[in-house]
């Protein structure tokens, strides 16, 4: 068979995929493609190189050396299909692309590879509402586990300081399973009084207790079928948590004054601030609870650790602030902004993004309407924000060695994982253990 009519056959297989699909040749020249892909990105038409990494990144070289994975590389090295998230420029903006690499030869024996795109809806790499946004490596770290866990029906716990973005992570998560047509369900765990945890949940039957005035169906019903998401989970009572664990294990309740059970059909996702690992050694959280909730444990990263996102997320809030007005931000003002811990997260942000527009004169935001918004916070808290600040720091003549000493500690309250702070911290555990030794 000669080389064009393999091609024309191959070009046939690429149409048997519904999602976009290329096939590339071992110089990374994309050489084929399917309907799907031609109708989506306007085909090669348009470009004056077929390199695969040009077309999706604009990149002058291979995704490895621009610091991304390659999957092209890691299909040829493995001789197995790969799969990998990257960000691809579409003529809807950027996106969040997740990506398959299949390697093949023809009867030449001449390797091939077939990548299979599939754009990634839960997420966005552009502004936009109720969605999660980002473009940092931390973040599609986040978003490679969220897309591989969705696809299951594993129980998912969700940890990260307030404000990181849990409860729009688990909607991620939820769109993409496929339960996504179903309902998503949120209990506030932390507001259910003992009185209230029973009824909210599983609901009561008329006549129940004194005011149960007529039947009320229970969250766990409401989701049935859908997900279940449990935020701030860790703030659930010792002794009410058993109730909690028997749901999870006999994926059966009981309505409040009602003698006959019910079966719950719901995926479970819970949230917390809290260390529930700590928690558990202090006797304060049920371990067989934890060790069911925490199937498959999510870290969500702070916003000081995906900085880079920071003026996406700024443009993003400003447009649900305001979608009528071309609000932005100087440069001297972001970089203001880039300084601050954001002990809050992202709420943090936003609530100084919706000062700052309130208090401004004109659509470009400058950096002394940043720094007003930043001064009506309470002196306590400006005062706490300074005093962790690095200059803060500086100004109290704290060592180096006790602010790292300091930092450790801090790691290991909100992860009981030494190998994770490691990680974290960037260095060896062997080294983090004589660090904390010394």
């Amino acid at each position: 068979m000669t080389t064009a009519s393999w091609l024309k056959t191959m070009r046939n297989v690429l149409d048997s995929y519904s999602y976009p699909a290329v096939l590339i040749d071992v110089d990374y020249n994309v050489v084929a493609t399917n309907n799907s892909y031609d109708f989506r990105f306007g085909g090669l038409s348009g470009h004056s190189s077929a390199k695969c990494f040009f077309i999706s990144h604009g990149y002058e070289r291979p995704c490895d050396l621009e610091g991304e994975t390659c999957p092209m590389q890691e299909a040829r090295d493995s001789g197995h299909r790969a799969s990998v998230l990257h960000i691809h420029n579409t003529p809807q903006g950027k996106e969040h692309v997740g990506i398959e690499t299949i390697p093949i030869t023809d009867d030449r024996e001449q390797v091939y590879f077939i990548e299979v795109m599939k754009p990634i809806r839960e997420v966005s790499a552009e502004p936009i509402a109720n969605k999660m946004i980002g473009r940092s490596r931390a973040f599609n770290v986040l978003v490679d586990l969220i897309q591989r866990v969705g696809k299951t029906d594993t129980n998912v716990l969700l940890m990260g300081a307030s404000g990181a973005g849990k409860e729009l992570a688990a909607q991620a998560i939820h769109s993409a399973s496929s339960r996504a047509s179903m309902p998503f369900v949120t209990v506030e765990c932390s507001g259910l009084t003992d009185n209230l945890f029973e009824s909210e949940l599983f609901g009561h039957v008329r006549g129940a207790f004194t005011g149960a005035t007529h039947s009320r169906t229970g969250l766990v019903q409401s989701a049935q079928g859908g997900t279940l998401f449990l935020d701030e989970v860790g703030d659930i009572p010792l002794h009410l948590q058993v109730k909690l664990l028997r749901l999870i294990e006999t994926k059966t309740f009981r309505s409040v004054g009602d003698t006959k059970p019910a079966a719950a059909d719901f995926r479970l996702l819970c949230a917390t601030h809290k260390n529930l690992s700590d928690m558990v050694e202090r006797g304060e959280f049920r371990e067989d609870l934890y060790h069911r909730i925490s199937t498959f444990p999510i870290r969500l990263p702070s916003l000081s650790e995906r900085i880079e996102d920071l003026s996406l997320l700024v443009e993003s809030i400003l447009l649900r602030v305001d979608d009528k007005t071309p609000l932005r931000l100087s440069e001297e003002a972001l970089k203001l902004l880039a300084l601050q811990p954001f002990k809050g997260n992202v709420r943090e942000l936003k609530n100084i993004l919706e000062r700052a527009v309130v208090l401004r004169d004109k659509d470009l935001i400058g950096q002394d309407v940043i720094q007003r918004s930043l001064d009506l916070l309470p002196v306590s808290l400006a005062k706490e924000s300074n005093g962790g600040s690095l200059r803060g720091l500086a100004e109290q003549g704290v060592s180096l060695e006790t602010l790292e000493r300091r930092y450790l500690t801090e790691l290991l309250g909100i992860w009981s994982d030494k190998a994770q702070v490691a990680d974290i911290a960037g260095c060896s555990l062997r080294t983090l253990y004589r660090k904390l030794e010394s």
